[in-house]
């Protein structure tokens, strides 16, 4: 019985169950209404789903091919060139993965070697560490910190950046428009971040599943767009943020043909292949007119705007945002002694809502202990009914 205990492989002690599902299953427990994590509430466009159902209808259920079915490679392809004026072979510069967490599995356990470090900002999506320890590798962080950028937004200071380069560094893992801070990278700091890449001969691996959920007003900049980078760069997406279908798990990873191989040598011992039906269905989607991608952003914002003035007032202290479903709060407005985790725990049964403690996306957790997310992804009505519920906290201080 001591090598079941023990079964747990080393390198991922430490991590245990995601704050999602923990999250997510507090708020089945109690009913309340659940910010936490990132899903709509609303299904996506009928063009979409109708393809799916006449896919499954006419045959499409067995093993896709390993790169994905040609429609929506070359449809990934297309978008990359419709949208970011990128040109892409489908044939060797496009995989089609089990949505874009297995994209980033592939191409960190494809790429990277035992001791090889990889700089990433954080706070960060959570699977980035645990991906990152199980290819043996160590994350060497820089902070994003609000106030640094123009109006209170996140930003980071570009020495920080340069110092965490070291003889081990490997690959630099960029995620913008960013989960959580909502942040969207300007060009003129991935322009210093493609120079540090390209002195010092990185890797780049880019996260880029909310592409299309940038708010009016700011501009999403594909680092593989900038001088020298789309020979170095790996960019990864997804149709589930974009068209409310997260649960399809539809992704892919676009770049040159080396990375784009090597994230395919690990990804076939993942899943190998996955969501044959689903894959001709989000091809239709990236074919969709220009109205449809602009609205998503439009309403999403509005969305976005409904929330943070909600949370304003019910006296957290909201960092700007330009992008993604989310919006971080500073809970010390309200919870004196800034323990986010607990400050979650607890809210589902103060006010019946619930929210992620950030600290989950810090390799420092004390960084983020004082911050929390929530999302926006809801129907306005859950979210003014969420809003309302959170009014009692101003009451209650």
């Amino acid at each position: 019985m001591d090598a079941v205990e023990a079964c747990l492989n080393t390198s991922l002690a430490g991590f245990g169950t995601t704050i999602f599902a923990e999250m997510s299953a507090l708020a089945d427990r109690t009913g309340a209404i659940n910010l936490g994590q990132g899903f709509p509430d609303t299904d996506g466009p009928s063009e979409v789903l109708d393809a799916a159902v006449e896919a499954i209808r006419s045959g499409e259920n067995q093993y896709p091919p390993g790169l994905g079915i040609p429609a929506l490679r070359q449809a990934v392809a297309a978008h990359q060139q419709r949208f970011y004026g990128l040109n892409l072979d489908p044939e060797t510069e496009v995989l089609i993965t089990a949505g874009a967490t297995e994209a980033l599995a592939g191409a960190l356990l494809g790429m990277l070697e035992s001791g090889d470090e990889v700089v990433v900002f954080e706070p960060m999506y959570d699977s980035y560490q645990a991906v990152i320890a199980l290819a043996g590798a160590r994350p060497v962080p820089v902070l994003l910190r609000p106030g640094l950028a123009t109006d209170g937004r996140y930003g980071f200071d570009p020495d920080e950046l340069r110092a965490a380069v070291g003889p081990r560094t490997k690959m630099l893992l960029l995620n913008t428009p960013h989960n959580p801070t909502g942040k969207v990278f300007s060009h003129d700091e991935l322009t210093l971040i493609a120079e540090v890449a390209i002195d010092a001969d990185l890797l780049v691996v880019t996260d880029e599943v909310y592409e299309h959920l940038v708010f009016p007003g700011s501009r999403h900049h594909p680092i593989s767009t900038l001088d020298s980078m789309a020979e170095r760069t790996l960019t990864i997406s997804s149709g589930g943020k974009t068209f409310n279908t997260t649960g399809w798990k539809i992704g892919w990873a676009t770049g040159p043909a080396p990375m784009v191989a090597a994230t395919r040598t690990a990804k076939q011992f993942l899943t190998y292949v996955n969501g044959s039906p689903f894959q001709p269905a989000i091809a239709v989607g990236l074919g969709l007119c220009d109205a449809f991608f602009s609205a998503l952003a439009a309403e999403m914002a509005e969305k976005h705007h409904r929330l943070a003035e909600g949370l304003t007032a019910a006296g957290f202290e909201v960092y700007p945002a330009d992008g993604t479903y989310f919006s971080t709060v500073d809970i010390r407005p309200i919870a004196p002694d800034g323990d986010g985790m607990a400050f979650c725990r607890a809210l589902p049964e103060r006010c019946g809502v619930v929210a992620v403690p950030n600290d989950v996306f810090y390799v420092n957790r004390a960084h983020g202990s004082h911050l929390v997310r929530f999302a926006c992804c809801k129907r306005p009505e859950v979210i003014d009914e969420a809003v309302e519920r959170l009014a009692a906290l101003a009451v209650m201080r």
